[in-house]
């Protein structure tokens, strides 16, 4: 009955765009921090973005600082990842996650999405 579903992965050139849409269903992402984490074939899973709905505040890895942005529709139920400027290296799935309290740990985090692949090639 709790989902996050994630949409807007693909295949993108390098320099290209993407946005991601998290939408939660059978619970209010007014009260919990929202998360963006990554996982590339043979790398651990990485914070890539916490926003916390009760400061507003948004904390993002360095690797992706000044060019992802996340933000939140609270009429949809929806957050996003917009991802600007997009590198061979940004390769990966990505999942959407929300938590009790804002954190970079994974670990902490209680429901996830089922993950959007992003591949970033020419």
């Amino acid at each position: 009955q709790v989902q996050l579903v994630e949409s807007g992965g693909g295949l993108v050139q390098p320099g290209g765009s993407l946005r991601l849409s998290c939408a939660a269903f059978g619970f209010n992402l007014d009260y919990y921090a929202i998360g963006w984490f990554r996982q590339a074939p043979g790398k651990e899973r990485e914070g890539v973005s916490c926003f916390s709905s009760s400061d507003g505040t948004t904390d993002y890895a360095d690797s992706v600082k000044g060019r992802f942005t996340s933000s939140r529709d609270n009429a949809k139920n929806t957050v996003y990842l917009q991802m600007n400027s997009l590198k061979p290296e940004d390769t990966a799935v990505y999942y959407c996650a929300a938590s009790p309290a804002a954190t970079m740990d994974p670990d902490l985090y209680d429901y996830w999405g089922q993950g959007t692949q992003v591949t970033v090639s020419s």
